[in-house]
């Protein structure tokens, strides 16, 4: 009875599908009719052509609409002339190149700021000054293709003025024969005036330090002084070979009243002092280095102060 009733389903499910397919097929059929007896009623209206005609012509190019303007010939004509400009003289509009000024040379101003104790030079002190034979290139040795100085812990050595562990050429002092007598090439030569190949060729050559007119921040607090700081292009625009020769020169040149008034002393009509006890006392109470020169710094300070050494 189950598979009876099955089988009855199925065929009427069958007969229904064919049915909707007949339907759709013929309302197909009908409306494709219809379709073309429009078409045909419109063409037979003149409808149909006149619909394509309506449609908007595409916009030429900006590019095509361009209007070149011919050539014109030049006018043979002569040209027009105001009778009340004709005594006048023309005008130029060409730009009249105003000769520059010769600038006046900057005043150059070095200010060192003043310390404990006042810091005068004697002829002792200029003697002390070194010098060199041939110009020592700066920024050359110790620096790399791109210019950048080359800093190796290991391998540099450090230099007594600015610090640092650097490669290239370092002073060897005869007296100290210790670290605080190496110098590097460019502070040996901005801060002294010497060149450190003609140093190290000289094998009795002593340090600035030894000598005692060391001028590093540290050296020069020691004594009582205030670092300098960079000044090395500004002495060389006034014509002083280095740091070194600027300090002593323009210091010893301050005379011997300041001197005489630091430690109350009279002093002669030649203007010089006259007693050997006299000058010693001078000496002490101005702080003046000795000779001699000792080393005041530790052997193993690398700190980098504001100078640099340059």
């Amino acid at each position: 009875m189950v598979s009876t009733r099955n089988r009855g389903r199925g065929r009427s499910d069958k007969d229904e599908g064919k049915v909707a397919g007949d339907e759709e097929c013929e309302y197909e059929e009908s409306r494709a009719q219809r379709i073309k007896e429009n078409e045909e009623r419109m063409r037979s209206l003149g409808i149909f052509d006149l619909s394509h005609k309506l449609k908007p012509k595409p916009k030429p190019s900006s590019s095509s609409l361009r209007k070149t303007n011919p050539p014109t010939a030049p006018s043979t004509d002569p040209p027009r002339r105001s009778t009340r400009l004709k005594d006048i003289p023309p005008v130029s509009y060409s730009e009249k190149k105003i000769p520059k000024k010769e600038s006046s040379a900057k005043k150059v101003e070095i200010h060192i700021p003043e310390g404990e104790n006042p810091e005068i030079y004697t002829d002792e002190h200029e003697k002390l000054l070194g010098d060199s034979n041939s110009v020592w290139d700066l920024c050359v040795d110790g620096y790399d293709e791109d210019g950048q100085r080359i800093y190796d812990p290991i391998e540099g050595k450090s230099c007594h003025q600015c610090r640092q562990k650097t490669l290239g050429h370092h002073t060897q002092c005869s007296k100290c024969k210790i670290v605080a007598g190496q110098f590097c090439g460019d502070c040996l030569y901005m801060r002294y005036g010497e060149n450190v190949i003609e140093a190290n060729e000289n094998p009795n050559w002593i340090c600035p330090a030894c000598r005692g007119i060391c001028n590093c921040s540290r050296c020069r607090r020691d004594k009582g002084f205030e670092p300098t700081g960079a000044i090395y292009r500004k002495v060389v625009s006034l014509g002083f070979k280095s740091v070194a020769h600027y300090l002593i020169y323009t210091r010893r040149a301050q005379g011997i009243m300041e001197v005489a008034a630091a430690v109350e002393k009279p002093i002669s009509s030649n203007g010089s002092l006259s007693l050997d006890d006299e000058n010693q006392e001078l000496s002490d109470a101005l702080s003046i280095p000795p000779l001699d020169g000792k080393k005041n710094n530790a052997e193993d300070d690398m700190e980098l102060h504001s100078d640099g050494g340059i």
